[in-house]
């Protein structure tokens, strides 16, 4: 009977079979093969022995059940994995498994390989999320709305400018996972404390060979773990990730509000329904689920912290933890990528209501332009100010044209004449470098990935 969502409701294939079970065994037996073959060419072992271990190190051979019932009497999951392997080793190549090795050996270094996996699939949906993201900068450059400033409206600006935003921040996101990957994806094989005593004089050639033969980086220096300020990091990549797709994410759901309705994710009327009592319900579930699941990225965090303070050379704290926080951050991670892909590819915008919003206010909006206008026709900056705040107060108070009352005052008349006035009041003439911004972040992006 199914339980967590995870295992009907949330993420992706590609992403569940990286940390589904029997992969997660496979690529532990990938490094305890690594290190028989690393040993062989050390003189450590029998050449045929390492052949063995390395053609017996497969899922074909050692599988989940066998792993399972034996650790039902070892109640260790390292131990039980080196006797199931060597059970099916012939001759006497399976007294060679696991030689010189810790527990942690072979944990850590396989989830590197899973980590890589897991990044991968994570970059390259992080990269079609930018390109489409750019796509919508550039078709929407010169689409303008209302900016709003803490939830009032401010001054335009353009959906391209928001769209250009939020690119330029998942490519950050993307540099910050490829920085993370240097420092997390590394290959150890340095024994109980990192001393690589079990394994002799030829303990640090081993240790980067295994690294090697996996295609990992070999970790700098350990103790029994690789220190988990890299796994913090990735963890904390993650989370901002997540945020980020957050953010854009609570834009549409606030953009889709009724009383705004700009745009909005898309809506299938025929078979999609928005609520079980009210007919009318077109509700944002796609961005609002992308919030939800995002805050569960975040709050693996602290968790992640917390496992860094270990005692002394090791504890056991971290391994329970770790079990559940590294595959559901990636699954929910990757999961809310794809949710994301489809909330901004089926973008639907509404150019009356954008036209509408501009217009809100009546013209309030402008008044920072006309204030710069007043005091670059000889109105000192202050003065042009108050004037223009006192007729803003006015305007917003009688619900009138800020233009008819700014035109009412014999002082502003003697800088501007109505028609530099009506001109002034076209906000899509107000937008500043914004198209040319934009343009900047396109052009910019042909060298991002």
């Amino acid at each position: 009977m199914a339980i967590h969502p995870i295992e009907f409701r949330y993420g992706t294939p590609e992403m569940k079979n990286i940390w589904e079970s029997e992969n997660k065994l496979q690529k532990m037996l990938d490094v305890e093969s690594a290190l028989a073959q690393a040993e062989a060419e050390m003189g450590m072992i029998p050449t045929e022995a390492a052949q063995e271990i390395k053609e017996k190190a497969s899922t074909e051979f050692v599988t989940l059940e066998r792993v399972n019932e034996i650790e039902k009497a070892t109640n260790h999951d390292i131990a039980s994995l080196v006797k199931a392997l060597a059970e099916q080793c012939q001759g006497n190549a399976g007294e060679y498994v696991h030689f010189g090795a810790t527990s942690n050996d072979i944990v850590d270094s396989s989830q590197s390989l899973l980590f890589k996996e897991s990044m991968a699939v994570l970059r390259e949906k992080m990269v079609r999320f930018t390109q489409l993201l750019l796509k919508l900068a550039d078709e929407n450059k010169e689409n303008v709305c209302i900016g709003r400033t803490h939830g009032q409206h401010a001054l335009p600006t353009t959906y391209g400018m928001k769209m250009a935003l939020w690119a330029d921040e998942m490519r950050r996101q993307i540099e910050r996972l490829d920085a993370s990957q240097k420092r997390l994806c590394v290959g150890m094989m340095t024994g109980a404390v990192g001393t690589t005593a079990a394994l002799g004089e030829e303990g640090l050639k081993i240790h980067e060979k295994v690294s090697e033969i996996l295609g990992l980086e070999s970790v700098l220096i350990s103790n029994q773990v690789v220190q988990r300020d890299n796994h913090a990091e990735f963890m904390m990549v993650m989370a901002n990730v997540a945020t980020t797709l957050d953010k854009i994410a609570l834009e549409i759901r606030n953009l889709q509000r009724t009383e705004i309705m700009e745009l909005g994710e898309k809506f299938d009327p025929e078979k999609q329904v928005g609520s079980s009592t009210m007919p009318h319900k077109m509700n944002p579930i796609t961005a609002e689920r992308i919030c939800g699941v995002s805050r569960v990225v975040r709050s693996y965090v602290v968790a992640a912290m917390e496992n860094n303070p270990l005692w002394h050379e090791r504890d056991l704290t971290n391994s329970s933890c770790e079990r559940i926080i590294f595959p559901e951050a990636c699954i929910l991670t990757d999961y809310i990528l794809n949710l994301s892909l489809k909330l901004m590819g089926n973008l639907v915008f509404y150019p009356e209501n954008i036209e509408t919003n501009l217009n809100l206010t009546n013209g309030l909006i402008m008044a920072e332009r006309l204030m710069a206008e007043l005091t670059r026709k000889g109105m000192g900056r202050q003065t042009a100010y108050g004037v223009v705040r006192e007729c803003a107060i006015k305007a917003n108070k009688e619900n009138i044209l800020l233009s008819e009352v700014i035109l009412s005052k014999n002082e502003v008349k003697d800088y501007l004449s109505a028609e530099e006035v009506k001109e002034i009041m076209n906000p899509k003439t107000y937008i500043g470098s914004a198209v040319m911004t934009v343009d900047k972040v396109l052009d910019d992006s042909k060298e991002w990935f």
